[in-house]
């Protein structure tokens, strides 16, 4: 059975967990300010020993976040923890995916993250497993899908803002890219908007999507090429538009206003003066 804790809050890390809910009703915190100082906590929060300490947490929050917020809040120093132990530690994930699926509808992004992020701390050997342990209700179909998530999340996570506001089909689309081979390509078209807002991202990766879409990539002859990198550092993209295409060029050697003209040249050396 796993022991109870008195825990420094200093190190105890919220965000270890990727979780659903990372706002706060403030009215319902205030409520529970009160109610842990005039009556205590009734019910110790779910940690887990960290299996690389980032100081100075050596614990990740399992369950608990407003409680940990609340005393936080209060200045307390301590809070009752239970520690949950190796073989524990799944069923812990398990019910506090459940409670938070009861509360509220957790995101597609959401829900990959949180089997990334479970991998990554060595609660689960793979994907696939964290998957089978933590949604065991969902069908093998939604388990795939899950799967899929998984790989947009781990390849364009750190590019892209506010991923949690990104719905299922387009989570499906950017998983079908990737499955396809064309990681690199939204890569290097995230790149220019990293800092972006969500609908900007969206915008510059639609004609990418729907272009893959219209005209799948040859396994044999892999045409038609849409990225070319060099070794300088220069990167082409090629985007469809309205009325044709548009190569963009990144990298610092594209900043040259040199080697747009070299391209103008070359081109009008292949079809002539108009």
């Amino acid at each position: 059975m796993d022991t109870l804790h008195h825990l420094p809050l200093t190190a105890i890390d919220p965000s270890a967990l990727l979780r659903d809910r990372t706002t706060l009703d403030p009215d319902a915190l205030a409520q529970l300010q009160h109610s842990i100082a005039t009556e205590g906590l009734r019910t110790p929060i779910e940690v887990w020993r960290l299996s690389t300490p980032r100081e100075p947490f050596h614990y990740g929050l399992i369950s608990g976040l407003r409680r940990l917020t609340a005393a936080r809040a209060l200045g307390h120093a301590t809070i009752p923890a239970f520690l949950r132990s190796p073989q524990s530690l799944a069923q812990a994930l398990t019910a506090m995916v459940s409670e938070n699926e009861i509360r509220a509808p957790v995101s597609p992004w959401e829900k990959a993250a949180l089997i990334l992020n479970a991998v990554t701390e060595g609660h689960f050997p793979t994907p696939d497993a964290a998957i089978a342990t933590l949604f065991p209700a969902l069908p093998k179909s939604s388990h795939r899908r899950l799967r899929a998530h998984a790989t947009v999340v781990e390849a364009l996570g750190p590019l892209l803002t506010a991923p949690e506001t990104l719905t299922t089909r387009q989570l499906d689309t950017l998983a079908a890219a990737i499955t396809g081979g064309h990681e690199d390509l939204l890569t290097a078209t995230l790149h220019p908007h990293a800092s972006a807002g969500p609908e900007t991202q969206w915008s510059a990766l639609r004609p990418i999507l729907l272009d893959i879409a219209r005209e799948p990539t040859s396994p044999t002859t892999r045409r038609p090429r849409r990225l070319l990198r060099l070794r300088q550092g220069l990167t082409i993209t090629r985007e469809p538009t309205p009325t044709g295409w548009l190569l963009r060029f990144s990298g610092p050697q594209a900043r040259s206003p040199g080697l747009i003209d070299d391209v103008l040249d070359k081109v009008e050396e292949w079809f002539g003066r108009g």
